[in-house]
């Protein structure tokens, strides 16, 4: 009987013990930055993490941004937990100290951008930008798209002007002629593709990998482990689905941008979506990605990418 006694005190207090521990293992709310045509803005309007972390007690709170280097600002200051851009605006934050970690990539998209021009242009060939006016988005993917391109064609990033506009304002100013060629991503680029009978003059094939990466502030990862992994499984889960029913998800983000389910049918149909873990080659990628921008200019300081990795594996 005594024996009983003492058992049944001892589980009673191994779970006083580790129940809050457990419960710490999870946040109240788990805060997602998204953009309106990237993958959390599936995931947000499918609805599955909201459902999943419903069951566990844990609140999706999303967070909508204009372009990454203002989402991966929020996670520096906390306001979100979890964001997903391209490649470029990870290593910008790190030069302005944001204490970032990569979780896990996209499959390389290197499609899915490209520079393009008027369909009368005269530019045939990335070599003919010298002396011209490009548009691009300071700091996004397809800077490092231009700047790799124009090194192959034997040019340097002073042999052209770049015109720093967001997308909205660069499309206007391409419909208008006032810039010679965009360089720009996808919905956007299947957008002026369609619309504007725009030209591809390059895209990132042969030049960049292009990834879009999952990350997390490091405060929250390391203090929610378990809940990090989780959002990385649901966009596995969730990229499986999309590649499987292109149509369905074309839907859905046409719901979200207001770009017709056409453009995006064009836009998915290059872009295959999915989450897997960091490897030591994609981030020496990111390395040489970070190193470029160091050597122009365009990053003030040197960037250690590895410094904002991650391992999954502590829990």
């Amino acid at each position: 009987m005594k024996n009983y006694l003492v058992s049944g005190l001892a589980a009673v207090i191994l779970t006083a013990i580790t129940q809050p521990a457990l419960a710490a293992e999870q946040p109240e709310t788990v805060n997602i930055g998204y953009q309106k045509a990237n993958i959390f803005a599936l995931l947000k309007y499918r609805g599955t993490l909201d459902d999943e972390f419903k069951k566990q007690g844990v609140q999706v709170r999303w967070v909508e941004f204009p372009a990454g280097p203002q989402m991966l600002e929020g996670l520096n200051v906390g306001s979100i937990d979890l964001a997903a851009t391209g490649d470029a605006p990870p290593a910008f934050a790190q030069a302005a100290r944001a204490d970032l970690v990569y979780l896990g990539h996209s499959p390389a998209n290197p499609k899915t951008e490209a520079i393009v021009v008027p369909q009368d242009s005269a530019i045939k060939s990335v070599a003919d930008l010298k002396g011209k006016r490009v548009a691009l988005n300071k700091g996004s993917d397809v800077n490092y798209l231009l700047i790799a391109a124009l090194e192959k064609a034997g040019l340097s990033y002073k042999d052209i002007t770049p015109v720093y506009l967001p997308p909205a304002d660069a499309r206007a100013a391409f419909q208008r002629g006032s810039v010679d060629a965009w360089v720009i991503w996808d919905p956007y680029l299947a957008e002026v593709e369609t619309n504007a009978k725009a030209r591809q003059v390059q895209n990132a094939e042969g030049l960049v990998p292009h990834y879009t990466f999952y990350l997390a502030s490091r405060k929250f990862a390391e203090a929610y482990p378990q809940t990090a992994e989780k959002v990385l499984n649901e966009l596995g889960a969730l990229s499986e689905w999309a590649n499987q029913n292109p149509d369905e998800t074309a839907k859905i983000l046409s719901g979200s941008t207001g770009l017709p389910q056409p453009i995006w049918q064009r836009a998915i149909a290059r872009m295959p979506f999915g989450a897997q873990r960091m490897t030591p080659g994609v981030f020496k990628q990111q390395q040489t990605l970070a190193d470029k921008f160091s050597q122009i200019g365009l990053l003030p300081v040197k960037v250690e990418v590895s410094s904002a990795s991650w391992s999954l594996d502590k829990k």
